[in-house]
């Protein structure tokens, strides 16, 4: 695991990551301290002691736990259990999926839907620092915060940047090597027009709703991007992610 601050309210806690057990996508969870001290958990990743510890010299009161969309769920359980009072969010189908393979119960207190996602409003200490966009026409079903004063965009899988040199920096691997890898990374590098084809014809289930939401994304104000795969877009983050939607836009 690789922790590194942001800034004072941003930690990012960094892990290395198989697809398939062949792609090097590499996982990223985003903790945020909000303005009343309690803590945002986004994308949650294994509950090792270095995480805990992370937690701990953040102030440890952990109250929201957001899992951004279908697929970033695994590690919300043992979250859950250490920090019984969080609230959790995420989106329509997760908890239906998660009984579907057996997951360990974790009850939801938010969830994004198709049908409420303009009236559903988030608890008030999230909503006074985040906008929140539920891309209900993505197959993955995102979720896409951007933190307002902080100009960070956190999210799990809209933009991929890899290769996930952070994410693998511990490992002594190469973060691009391998041929899975190096095919995937063609369609989901920020670099060239891959990402852009693989936005069009692959991520949509609906893409009517789906350039919807990107342009209500597209009038916010974010210079930093935060992905779960990749390392982080430290700044420049609008211009990529005009560039990565630029068919929809």
């Amino acid at each position: 695991m690789v922790i590194r601050s942001l800034s004072p309210n941003i930690t990012t806690l960094s892990v290395p990551f198989l697809r398939y057990d062949k792609v090097k996508l590499g996982g990223r969870s985003t903790i945020v301290k909000l303005a009343t001290g309690n803590l945002a958990v986004f994308s949650p990743v294994t509950l090792t002691d270095e995480a805990r510890s992370t937690v701990t010299s953040m102030g440890g009161k952990v109250g929201y736990l957001i899992a951004p969309d279908v697929e970033h769920h695994l590690n919300l359980a043992p979250w859950k259990r250490e920090f019984a009072s969080a609230k959790v969010i995420g989106p329509e189908g997760l908890a239906e999926k998660r009984k579907e393979q057996g997951n360990e119960d974790v009850p939801f207190d938010v969830v994004f839907t198709k049908e409420n996602k303009r009236a559903l409003k988030l608890p008030q200490e999230l909503a006074d620092e985040f906008d929140v966009e539920y891309f209900d026409g993505h197959k993955n079903k995102e979720l896409v915060f951007v933190h307002r004063k902080e100009k960070t965009m956190i999210q799990a899988d809209l933009i991929f940047n890899l290769p996930s040199n952070e994410q693998f920096s511990r490992t002594g691997e190469d973060a691009s090597s391998g041929f899975w890898t190096k095919a995937l990374m063609y369609l989901v590098s920020t670099k060239g027009s891959g990402q852009q084809r693989f936005n069009w014809y692959v991520i949509p289930s609906d893409k009517t709703s789906f350039a919807a939401s990107l342009k209500v994304v597209d009038a916010w104000s974010f210079d930093r991007i935060i992905p779960c795969h990749g390392d982080v877009i430290e700044t420049g983050g609008k211009e990529v992610f005009k560039r990565m939607f630029s068919w929809y836009l």
